[in-house]
């Protein structure tokens, strides 16, 4: 079992009350991560994906209709051949159905935990490599880069215009900067910069940790077919004993029949009180649809979640990775006037790509999309910052020129009432993204070398739609589903990609949200309001915000 760290994070870079956390460059040694598993130090958090097999059968063997039918089966077992008992057979039916369902189910997920698990860059001995997060021990030095998850707690060692996005554990959206001394939460990632830290809490000492085991209580879905059942089988309980009370009696005192035969035929007289085709076919339409579904590549934990689905009215989408690809493209590169042109722009940005060791998607595109010129060396980097909304580098270009640049929003490095201003408004509104490639005299890294920046070209970037969300989202339209897209990103942008989409026929028109509070940052949600079947008038649209620290929503 793991051993509670002794260090402790309470004060940026120290441990506890004691010293500040030595920072060790080449990482631990062989020696030293084999003495810290001996002692346990390890970050051995089991994952767990579902319920344990126990569970499983537990939950789907003692239930109140097994209870009824296997009393009585059990009792004509004794009485009566077993050609009268066949009827308990229904048991083993209802009950398989469940529970091999839910085994399935559990193998696949436990499966996908294990391919969809973190891999950590940890440095040791000098030397960074890719390890499991069962693997990370006690002092490891993992490093950091942008979308990289802190598996688990510890002290920045090294930052790098590092900035942390905590709204998971906080609430907050704003990114965080970290630097040197500044303690990690596991279950963070980092948004932008890159760096490392040194781990001071493994295994359940960690933060997440202790959330997920406070927060992986299972509960079964609520279905109403089975609450229902559940009613009427009590109800039936009570009215079985007033029953079995009278058929026993007028078997043993009017028929004059002996115990035996009278405890059998009083069976047989309350088993038909008992729905078992109800329940039976109830399990096995959940089984057709689990299959249908799984033909679909679509993976059910319980039964009754089918039912469930069937219940929806409402979906809620992200729109990167679920209405877009994680990636983008640039589909245009626009030089603002003829100095400098558009080679040379080029150039620059295929500069700009290589000096970044950890590219954002969209300095990825740029780097996709133009080769590093010859001869260029990167003097110095200024990584992305969402803070400041740019990144920028100074570079020697090879024949004693040096040159200094800016990449980023538009919004940031231009001066108010610019012309490119109303350019980049437009290409926003129909769902681009553009960022403004300027030169500075100031020198990248700078202060204030933003507000010396010359406009040189807007680099126009597109988000790669998923090729299958038009049909989808036709569906839920055909099954008045209504889809609603959360995202943190532009809301006119947003709105456009959404708009982009057309519900075979359907009108689609997509209203955001405005942030009721100035200074805090609320998600952007967005309703779909489809015309009504026949009439040309379109039905009003509701819109709705949600609170990205109390999670409440407002109408």
């Amino acid at each position: 079992m793991t051993q509670r760290a002794k260090i402790d994070t309470d004060s940026g870079g120290t441990a506890g009350n004691g010293p500040p956390v030595e920072h060790r460059p080449a990482g631990l040694t062989s020696a030293e991560v084999a003495e810290r598993v001996a002692r346990g130090e390890v970050n051995d958090v089991p994952v767990r994906s579902s319920r344990s097999a126990v569970d499983i059968v537990r939950a789907n063997v003692f239930t109140r209709f097994n209870a009824i039918i296997g009393v009585l089966w059990v009792i004509m077992l004794f009485v009566a051949p077993i050609q009268d008992s066949l009827f308990g057979f229904v048991i083993v039916a209802n009950t398989g159905i469940g529970i091999i369902q839910e085994l399935r189910a559990k193998k696949t997920l436990d499966g996908l935990a294990v391919i969809g698990e973190a891999k950590p860059t940890v440095r040791r001995d000098g030397t960074a490599a890719e390890l499991s997060t069962s693997e990370i021990v006690l002092g490891d030095l993992i490093e950091l880069g942008p979308g990289d998850k802190v598996v688990v707690d510890g002290v920045v060692a090294e930052a790098e215009s590092l900035e942390v996005d905590e709204s998971l554990l906080t609430g907050e959206a704003d990114p965080v900067v970290k630097k040197p001394g500044d303690p990690m939460m596991s279950g963070s990632f980092v948004v932008a910069g890159g760096g490392a830290f040194t781990a001071t809490k493994v295994g359940r000492e960690a933060y997440a940790a202790q959330l997920a085991e406070e927060a992986s209580r299972f509960t079964l879905v609520q279905s109403e077919l089975r609450t229902g059942i559940s009613t009427i089988l009590k109800y039936v309980t009570w009215m079985m004993v007033p029953t079995a009370t009278g058929l026993i009696i007028s078997q043993l005192v009017v028929k004059d029949t002996n115990l035996k035969d009278s405890i059998a035929r009083t069976v047989g007289g309350i088993v038909p009180m008992i729905p078992e085709g109800l329940v039976l076919l109830t399990s096995v339409a959940f089984a057709i649809g689990v299959v249908r579904l799984g033909r679909k590549q679509c993976l059910v934990q319980e039964l009754p979640a089918i039912e469930g689905l069937a219940r929806v009215d409402v979906v809620c989408l992200d729109k990167t990775g679920t209405l877009t690809e994680g990636g983008m493209d640039v589909t245009d590169l626009r030089p603002l006037g003829t100095d400098p042109d558009e080679a040379y722009v080029r150039k620059v940005l295929g500069a700009l790509g290589a000096s970044d060791p950890h590219p954002n998607a969209s300095l990825q595109a740029i780097i996709e999309a133009y080769p590093e010129p010859d001869g260029w060396r990167c003097a110095e980097a200024l990584p992305f910052s969402s803070a400041r909304k740019y990144s920028g580098a100074t570079f020697d270009e090879g024949g004693g020129g040096e040159s200094s640049w800016l990449l980023g929003a538009p919004d940031v490095l231009l001066a108010e009432g610019d012309p490119a201003l109303a350019e980049t408004d437009h290409l926003n509104e129909r769902g681009l993204r553009v960022l403004l490639l300027a030169r500075t005299d100031r020198g990248a890294r700078r202060p204030r070398a933003a507000e010396a920046a010359r406009p040189a070209a807007l680099v126009v970037l597109e988000q790669r739609l998923r090729p299958d969300a038009s049909d989808t989202l036709a569906y839920f339209a055909d099954q008045n589903v209504a889809a609603k897209v959360i995202s943190g990103d532009n809301a006119v942008s947003v709105g456009a990609v959404a708009g982009s989409w057309t519900c075979r026929g359907r009108r689609t028109r997509w209203t955001p949200a405005r942030s009721p509070r100035s200074g805090r940052r609320w998600r952007r949600c967005w309703r779909r309001t489809r015309s009504s079947a026949g009439s040309p008038r379109s039905r009003s649209g509701t819109w709705w915000r949600r609170s990205s620290r109390r999670g409440t929503r407002s109408r």
